[in-house]
């Protein structure tokens, strides 16, 4: 079968690229703005790429065209379409399918899913999954929104029986606006966390949790619905219903509970000893993050003793806490990291693992751009502060956003700065670095290479 895929470089249809070549398909694909890292990945697979949506694509002449949910019917201001490739396709009467539908269809069908849905941690659960069964001897297959460590790749069709996907609530495609992940059909679905985001396609909270209960529906009544514990919303998930065996994690009276510090951990399987989690990462969400993993590796017969072990060895996701570089300065070190915290929890979360593993003295410096569809609309921007407010610092690059972030983080006086311009912000954390200091710059995306440029800047100081 030979497929075109629109918008391939994302990292969800990347992945999904990838999975299909694998599988010996033809694959080709189209982007507007082919970009690393994921065009090096897929070019080294050989896959074709191609610039732009333009209509002269259809001389490809695929089995099916492939949609991801970056193109949509928009029209430009001199009227023109902004994806002329899908109005060729429409008009002519081609077939065409989202991602996930494909997926579920060519990778999916007959495999034991474990599925990962939340708010937070989904790319990091997925990863700590995949290697716990790798490690077990399982040979899983996944696809993660991210690059663990301990794979080097995203997706892999793996040779056993069971497929990790990290779930996503966002829409499918232009013409299939349920979640992405009411496709996978899940045997074991991890609902990690619920809170409201996506503000460009959910209305409010009530929202998205309509979608999880959805997903919900999907389990069968021989699987598994995973549930963090300290969650109001996803209870509230539940409570419309569930025909499913559910378990629970996080809370004193789950099933899934931890007694100790992030780093080491005792793990408690309802109520008795089960195992012990010692490893670099650092914060409570990756503690809930790996509860979550063991309880979903328990259903498919991993003991939690062997599953907090192979933990052990987990090396987390690129671009989680992730040290970019390092300056070595007479009087101490500075340190700049990577992150892809956007949400204003997860931001709080990531800054307070960092600060679990600082020294005294030793100070964080929070450099963070709103993002997000979510935060550039504003929607969160009243939490901002409070997500910032472990930081001994924080610096907000303030370019493109439709509302005022000095007016918003206003309550943080001398601590916040604000600038609308990459090299501005640079000059600004540059102004009050010192050694000792850790740099925390969060971001859902490049972030203008600021990571680089403050490297470069201080090496230069």
């Amino acid at each position: 079968m030979h497929i075109h895929v629109l918008g391939i470089c994302g990292t969800f249809m990347g992945g999904l690229a990838a999975l299909a070549r694998e599988a010996g398909h033809k694959v080709t694909g189209c982007d507007a703005g082919v970009y690393p890292p994921m065009s090096d990945q897929l070019r080294a697979l050989g896959i074709e790429l191609i610039e732009g949506f333009a209509a002269d694509q259809l001389a490809l002449a695929p089995d099916v065209y492939v949609v991801g949910n970056v193109v949509s019917r928009v029209r430009l201001s001199d009227g023109s379409p902004k994806f002329p490739l899908m109005e060729a396709i429409l008009d002519r009467g081609l077939p065409y399918t989202s991602g996930p539908q494909w997926l579920a269809e060519h990778v999916l069908q007959g495999r034991h899913v474990i599925a990962v849905a939340g708010t937070h941690g989904k790319t990091t659960t997925t990863a700590m999954i995949a290697w716990i069964l790798e490690c077990a001897g399982l040979h899983p297959g996944f696809l993660i929104g991210g690059v663990p460590l301990n794979f080097g790749v995203s997706a892999k069709l793996g040779g056993g029986r069971v497929f990790v996907i990290e779930a996503d609530e966002y829409d499918t495609a232009f013409f299939d606006k349920r979640s992405k992940f009411v496709h996978y059909r899940p045997r074991t679905a991890v609902l990690n966390n619920l809170e409201f985001d996506h503000a460009d396609i959910f209305e409010n909270l009530s929202a998205i949790e309509r979608q999880f209960h959805h997903l919900v529906r999907t389990v069968p009544a021989s699987g598994r619905v995973l549930v963090n514990g300290l969650e109001e919303s996803l209870a509230r998930v539940l409570h419309v219903g569930c025909w499913s065996e559910v378990r629970s994690f996080g809370a004193t009276v789950s099933d899934f509970t931890a007694s100790g510090e992030p780093d080491s951990f005792d793990v408690f399987f309802l109520g008795q000893l089960a195992g012990h989690v010692k490893w670099a990462l650092t914060g409570v969400h990756n503690q809930l993050n790996a509860l979550a993993a063991i309880a979903a590796c328990e259903h498919i017969g991993v003991s939690p003793a062997d599953a907090a072990s192979a933990l052990g060895g987990f090396s987390n996701v690129k671009r989680r806490m992730e040290v970019s570089g390092l300056v070595k300065q007479l009087d101490g070190n500075i340190t700049v990291y990577d992150d892809f915290a956007h949400h204003p929890t997860a931001i709080r979360t990531t800054i307070d693992g960092l600060r679990r593993k600082v020294l005294q003295g030793e100070r964080i410096l929070a450099v963070f751009e709103p993002r997000s569809n979510t935060m550039k609309l504003g929607a969160m921007k009243s939490q901002l502060p409070w997500s910032l407010e472990n930081a001994d610092l924080a610096f907000c690059h303030a370019g493109g956003l439709g509302w005022d972030a000095r007016k918003a983080l206003a309550s943080m006086g001398p601590k916040i700065a604000v600038a609308d311009h990459i090299d501005e912000l640079v000059a600004l954390v540059l102004a009050q670095a010192r050694p000792g200091d850790h740099i925390l710059c969060m971001s859902n995306g490049g972030f203008g290479g600021i990571h680089q440029k403050l490297l470069q800047a201080l090496r230069m100081n």
